[in-house]
């Protein structure tokens, strides 16, 4: 029988990459179906589920992938600016010579998506980008919280890297990432995360029509 820990992460990549939408529900029988185990290590899997943030149990309804508003995605947006902008940094500062060669190719297969206007990969590589300078930061607590932080908007960051023009004007972003980080510069990797973040503030802000509160 499948471990309760990896029924966890395949429901987990399953809402992550849309397979389950906001607001759908999530059901005890077709779940243990569906993964080929029991209902109570579904129900423990939806439970920690619960706790990132991805689902929400309600009484006499169960469990329904949770919603996220542009507020709340606004605010998780700020909160990773100051975590990844110290990331940022700590990859600038701990980057082997191999790393810096990963980062540079990934920039170079985000410029060959954006040619070819495939949004889902650039999507994809993004995440990636970001995932890579949280392991070569090597401060893994603040790693761990924009997991869970990138986790919690996962959709509204997929809506942005497939939106129109959008990633374009992000790759220039993550390039300056990328250059700060191989230069070893600290301030410049810091302030560059922190000027891309605050661009996807905006983006979202314009979205949901609220005033941005950074």
């Amino acid at each position: 029988m499948t471990s309760t820990e990896s029924i966890t992460d395949e429901i987990r990549r399953d809402i992550l990459t849309g397979r389950f939408e906001p607001g759908d529900r999530l059901l005890e029988v077709p779940l243990a179906e569906h993964y080929e185990c029991g209902r109570a290590a579904v129900r423990s899997a939806l439970v920690e589920l619960t706790s990132e943030g991805l689902v929400e149990r309600e009484a006499n309804r169960g469990a329904t992938v949770r919603r996220i508003s542009i507020t709340e995605a606004i605010q998780i947006t700020e909160a990773r600016a100051a975590l990844e902008g110290l990331i940022a940094a700590q990859a600038a500062r701990n980057a082997t010579s191999e790393d810096r060669a990963e980062l540079a190719g990934i920039i170079d297969d985000m410029r060959a998506a954006v040619r070819a206007d495939r949004g889902r990969d650039y999507s994809g590589l993004n995440a990636l980008l970001h995932r890579r300078l949280c392991e070569m930061s090597g401060h893994t607590i603040a790693a761990h919280l924009v997991a869970n932080l990138r986790n919690r908007a996962a959709g509204h960051q997929y809506r942005l890297a497939v939106m129109p023009g959008r990633p374009g004007e992000s790759l220039g972003q993550h390039a300056a990432i990328v250059d700060a980080v191989v230069a070893g510069d600290e301030a410049a990797a810091a302030a560059a995360m922190r000027e891309h973040l605050q661009s996807v503030i905006e983006v979202l802000g314009r979205w949901g029509d609220v005033r941005p509160t950074v």
